[in-house]
């Protein structure tokens, strides 16, 4: 058992002060500090600094370690350059990220104050990294390809990769299953997969409208994606069309990441069922895709989260970044009310969007803590003095664990 004792406590609804936090791998309960050393005399006492706040480990929920080490390779600000960007420098990419690049990713994310990420893995190659890694995981093994005859193969070699993930046994890590997109997987192998996730009750995740690319292409089977589908696939037809495919999602609570070109239909479906939009601000800019339209999200009740997609469309795995980036991108947001929204979109949101037992320093919720060191006295804007300033982390613990300072 071990007390932390700091000035205040971010919930992250609610700013705390003048209490401490007694916990294991869990949080065993909230009170004053006098208090939790009557009830637990034998418990490891740390009193922090002045100015010093708690608050819940940060949450990425939608990142690819495999491309880590990309920085100057690939095209931006077109989605279809990007594109054949990637398919002309996937080898040198992949074989260009060992184990030590990606676990040097997977520490500065930790650096950065996560302590969870959803991993989107297309080859298996970041399993071991992952593994190993200090934090919780998600590990979405992801199923691709949308031409009939390699049905079979892709499956098997998908099914390879979810076995081995389901190899690992240690706290925190959760096998899962990515459905990549619409697009660009047939429907034989979506509901060859969907039947594994309903009946193991597998976390799910997918790419959902993108780019304008996805959309004409799903709506019309033409547009810009027309060429790539014909050149290199010699398919002249899209396999699925979105109603279609959120249609196979029914009964499940799916992570769709994106969701930036999704329309009305698509969107009341999602609301529906419940699933999760996941905004990647600075991919989508990078990208040149639109930004998320998050005041029809919150209309139509739909939970949206916050993530960094992979250092194949971003500049460095920051959470941080990311939110201030949103905070600017929305100019149109009330600034604390969204900046309040963010915080959650990091933590609570999205640990219950993974429906994992974190996200929240409340008792009974898993140890998943961050210590960060501030300047003064926080204010009713912390929240957006949290975005702005990236105050120092000076301690960081999972599952009741110090993965982060003395």
């Amino acid at each position: 058992m071990q007390i932390i004792s700091p000035n205040y406590i971010l919930t992250p609804s609610t700013l705390l002060s003048d209490l401490a936090v007694a916990f294991d791998k869990t949080i065993q309960k909230i009170a004053p500090l006098e208090e939790l050393k009557k009830e637990y005399p034998d418990a490891e006492v740390t009193v922090l600094q002045k100015n010093s706040l708690l608050m819940p480990g940060l949450i990425n929920a939608h990142v690819h370690i495999e491309f880590s080490a990309n920085k100057t390779s690939l095209s931006y600000g077109d989605f279809m350059n990007w594109l054949y960007s990637v398919i002309e420098n996937r080898e040198d990419l992949i074989g260009g990220c060992d184990a030590k690049c990606m676990s040097k990713a997977i520490d500065a994310m930790l650096d950065s104050g996560i302590t969870t990420f959803g991993a989107v893995s297309s080859h298996g190659m970041d399993l071991e990294a992952c593994a190993n890694a200090a934090q919780n995981v998600v590990f979405f093994n992801e199923l691709i390809g949308s031409q009939a005859t390699m049905a079979d193969a892709l499956f098997g070699d998908f099914i390879s990769r979810l076995d081995a993930s389901k190899s690992v046994k240690r706290e925190g890590f959760h096998p899962a299953v990515a459905i990549h997109s619409p697009y660009s997987v047939h429907p034989v192998l979506i509901k060859k997969a969907l039947e594994i996730v309903k009946n193991e009750e597998l976390k799910l995740t997918a790419h959902f409208m993108e780019s304008e690319a996805e959309r004409n292409w799903l709506d019309s089977s033409d547009g810009d994606f027309k060429k790539f589908f014909v050149d290199l696939l010699k398919q002249d037809k899209s396999v699925c069309d979105s109603r279609e495919f959120l249609e196979y999602f029914d009964g499940h609570n799916a992570l769709l990441t994106h969701g930036v070109n999704a329309n009305d239909d698509e969107l009341n479906t999602i609301s529906k069922n419940e699933h999760t939009i996941i905004h990647c601000p600075i991919s989508n800019r990078l990208l040149g895709n639109k930004t998320l339209n998050i005041k029809n999200l919150n209309d139509k009740n739909i939970r949206w989260i916050v993530a960094t997609d992979g250092l194949s469309s971003n500049y460095k795995l920051d959470l941080f970044e990311e939110m201030k980036m949103s905070l600017f991108m929305h100019s149109d947001a009330p600034l604390l009310g969204f900046a309040n929204a963010l915080i959650r979109g990091v933590t609570i949101d999205a640990a219950n969007a993974l429906n994992l037992n974190t996200g929240e320093i409340s008792e009974g919720k898993n140890a998943d803590m961050l210590v960060l060191d501030l300047d003064k006295e926080p204010n009713d804007e912390l929240a957006i003095h949290l975005i702005l300033h990236r105050y120092n982390i000076s301690k960081v613990y999972i599952n009741g664990k110090k993965e982060k300072g003395n």
